[in-house]
């Protein structure tokens, strides 16, 4: 379950949530909340809930630019070394903005540079246009898809997939075996980043999860989901609790 599905509550209540409805670990979303930008906090509520952190999502939002560090090289490195002190074994990042013209030039060889360095996997995410002046336009540096550049491993997220008008299903097998990692999650359609519970949109959530099921890989599946609509507590575990029951029905489990 990432930590970005519990938002605007933080970290702690994502390690109590997970531990309550049996997830198998999190995926700590560094951003504004303290205790996602601290390692040794975050192993602390490991401890205290027995949920393992998995993998660490890199502050790589707009709204967190400056997490860490202005420079978005570092903030990909104090990722990577975050995932190393938690022994997670995956770090997500997005492609560079267009306007990080440096990073983006190296970024493909710092990725696999600090891949080489650490053996932390580096998933590299699809990411999704934007619309201005009824055009669309990317925001990142080359493209919305990283198979375009070519990494050793991908983050493929459903709800981007939704809001691109992409396949999501003919994506995942251009992945291929260097799919690492999946943001389950759903979308209408709309040029937004809904993140729906899985089953309430028009992806191919199911038949993405039977295909890596099929494929008898190691990817990590990982929930990440929009609950800040939800009326309390109750509702928000409730949510949670479908998305998990619908991925463990399709992946076999």
């Amino acid at each position: 379950m990432s930590t970005a599905s519990v938002w605007p509550q933080t970290a702690t209540t994502a390690f109590q949530l997970a531990a309550e409805l049996g997830y198998d670990g999190v995926e700590v979303m560094v951003w504004a909340d303290p205790i996602s930008q601290d390692p040794a906090a975050l192993r602390r509520r490991s401890r205290q809930t027995g949920v393992p952190v998995l993998a660490v999502h890199a502050p790589c939002l707009l709204i967190t630019q400056r997490v860490w560090s202005p420079k978005p090289e570092e903030r990909l490195r104090r990722s990577v070394e975050a995932a190393r002190d938690l022994d997670a074994p995956t770090v997500v990042v997005h492609p560079p903005f267009r306007w990080q013209k440096r990073y983006a030039d190296g970024f493909a060889d710092l990725v696999a540079s600090l891949e080489e360095e650490s053996g932390v996997a580096i998933a590299v995410e699809n990411m999704f246009p934007v619309r201005r002046f009824n055009r669309e336009v990317s925001a990142f540096q080359p493209s919305i898809d990283p198979t375009d550049v070519g990494h050793r491993n991908y983050t493929l997220d459903l709800s981007h997939t939704a809001a691109s008008g992409a396949d999501a299903l003919t994506l995942a097998k251009r992945m291929g075996d260097n799919l690492t990692h999946l943001h389950l999650a759903d979308g209408t359609g709309l040029p937004r980043d809904e993140h729906l519970v899985p089953g309430r949109g028009g992806q191919p959530c199911g038949e993405v999860c039977e295909w890596l099921a099929a494929r008898g890989g190691q990817a990590q599946v990982v929930v990440e989901i929009n609950t800040r609509r939800a009326r309390g507590q109750a509702d928000r575990a409730t949510d949670l609790a479908e998305a998990l029951l619908f991925a463990r029905l399709h992946l076999g489990r």
